[in-house]
């Protein structure tokens, strides 16, 4: 879901990777923008080892020829960060290396990956394989393909990755996933076909507050309200100050659903909206402005970012958020608990109105949000390379990307592959995500194994976070559609000057320094400039999405 006031990150991605993510995905996590391979509704996969099935075993290393080198430019998240400074310091990629004799060089841009893919395209000096979220491009994929930076991949798949072409041939509903209103596939993608999986993202409180003031898991806005100025008055904390922030409201998105609008596009029985210019959102600002004004939500929101939030947290002031069940819930267990006992944490459905309502939102992540990698078309191995990425569908190739190094990051048990205290119990005092990203990034085409993540967020607080996540249905959340190249400059320039004024306006219709008087006349504005046009265009998109065979 797109997040337009997502702490200080404005708009950094196209609308057509922002409204296809129950996340933002952003998201992206990075990966899934949160590191954790915690990206992605099908078919819940095998329990085998391998997340690619029964295909065909991985060709041996005289059979195939893969390229002798490659250069390859991809983003590194936070978790990896904390321990590499190139992917070609992590275990995998070594392993990778030894099996298809491929010399990886890589190329990692530092700051918005948005920015820096421009900047990429612009250079004409194009890397051989360029993973990024695809379809937030600007004037979309197909462009991409017509103007030669990158390469449609049907017939390489169909004639050289033997592995994910039968992937495709077992999960048919994909395809027209990772493929363009024209027809064109654009990546070897990132999968996760798992309903669980999927659920991984919400509101999140402090369970032990809760219980010492003698109060339930909140699930109404009412309830919010009373629970977090109860948080504000009554010190949970126990320290005899008030210095208590009840409520970080980092994902917008997930408190607008309150009241069954997006807060930027989304879709209602087919038909797309505009969360801004509807009535109910109105409401929902109402409420965030009166909320902010009491103190329940952080005074600072729009400035808080990962560390800051990390310490409100370890400094016992900060009582909910939203965020992941691994990066979020298991990373504040693991950091904090050791140092307060009765720490505890509890996920909570995302709110609804009235009791009994259902939120149609939520966060889910989607079997694909466009991210994989790309072929350039600077490549002079596209048949050689499109076989080195058909590695992650092979069985050992699934294993690599999801588990890491036998003997180090896992070892096999009862037939299954199981995580070794290295990512479990980190000797350097990494957590859990930060340790597997040491090993494996979590980029690269591959299918997402959903008991890697059953071992990763194993405690009970995190299963019943995704039994009350999983209540929001995500009716209303788009799929992944694609623009053509006119209808992405037209809507381009439509969606630029309104995400500006929307960033300017937003926080200061909640933090009062724009009167909410002045709302209707913003509403006012935003169709002034051209709204129904931006939303026609997304509509057609989605029409031909649900056309897609």
């Amino acid at each position: 879901m797109h997040d337009p006031i997502r702490m200080t990150k404005k708009r950094g991605k196209a609308a057509a990777l922002a409204v296809s993510s129950a996340l933002l995905a952003s998201l992206a996590a990075g990966c899934t923008g949160d590191g954790t391979k915690e990206t992605k509704d099908s078919p819940s996969q095998s329990p085998s080892p391998s997340a690619a099935g029964n295909r065909s075993e991985a060709p041996k290393k005289n059979e195939t020829k893969y390229p002798a080198s490659l250069t390859y430019w991809v983003q590194m998240d936070s978790d990896a960060t904390a321990s590499l400074k190139s992917f070609g310091e992590a275990g995998m990629y070594k392993e990778l290396e030894k099996i298809t004799g491929t010399k990886v060089e890589f190329q990692h841009p530092a700051g918005e990956a948005a920015e820096q893919i421009n900047l990429l395209l612009a250079s004409n000096k194009l890397p051989d394989v360029i993973y990024y979220t695809w379809n937030s491009v600007p004037k979309g994929p197909d462009n991409a393909i017509k103007d030669k930076a990158i390469i449609r991949l049907n017939e390489l798949i169909e004639q050289h990755a033997p592995n994910f072409n039968q992937f495709l041939k077992e999960h048919p509903e994909v395809k027209k996933l990772i493929m363009t209103d024209e027809g064109n596939i654009y990546v070897m993608p990132k999968l996760d076909l798992n309903d669980w999986t999927n659920v991984n993202m919400g509101p999140i409180i402090r369970k032990d507050w809760l219980d010492k003031l003698g109060l339930p898991v909140p699930a109404t806005i009412d309830d919010w309200y009373k629970t977090l100025k109860a948080f504000k008055e009554r010190d949970p904390n126990g320290n005899g100050k008030a210095d208590e922030i009840p409520l970080l409201p980092e994902y917008m998105s997930a408190w607008a659903s309150a009241w069954g609008v997006g807060n930027y596009f989304y879709q209602k029985d087919g038909k797309v909206k505009f969360g801004p210019a509807e009535p109910e959102f109105k409401e929902f600002v109402t409420t965030m402005a009166k909320w902010y004004k009491e103190g329940l939500i952080d005074q600072d929101y729009a400035a808080t970012d990962t560390k800051l939030r990390d310490a409100k947290m370890s400094t016992n002031t900060l009582g909910a958020f939203v965020g992941y069940v691994a990066s979020g819930i298991g990373k504040y267990l693991d950091l904090v608990k050791p140092a307060n006992p009765a720490f505890d944490l509890a996920g909570a459905q995302f709110p609804v109105v009235k009791t009994g309502d259902t939120n149609h939102f939520g966060l889910r992540s989607s079997t694909f949000i466009g991210q994989g990698a790309a072929i350039s078309g600077s490549n002079k191995n596209p048949q050689e390379t499109i076989k080195w990425l058909d590695y992650g569908f092979t069985k050992e190739g699934s294993l690599l990307y999801n588990f890491g190094v036998e003997g180090r990051s896992y070892v096999i048990e009862n037939g299954k592959p199981k995580f070794t205290d290295y990512i479990m119990n980190n000797p350097n005092k990494l957590t859990k995500t930060q340790a597997l990203s040491s090993v494996t990034p979590g980029n690269g085409p591959y299918s997402y194994n959903q008991d890697a993540m059953k071992q990763l967020s194993d405690r009970e607080q995190q299963n019943k976070a995704r039994e009350a996540w999983a209540k929001a249905d995500g009716k209303y959340v788009m799929p992944a559609i694609t623009l053509t190249a006119e209808e992405d400059t037209k809507y381009a320039n439509i969606m630029n000057d309104i995400d500006t004024l929307y960033s300017e306006k937003f926080n200061k219709f909640i933090m009062g320094t724009e009167p909410l008087e002045n709302f209707d006349n913003f509403v006012k504005t935003i169709k002034g400039m051209n709204i129904d046009e931006a939303i026609k265009i997304q509509q057609a998109a989605l029409d031909r999405f649900n056309s897609r065979k």
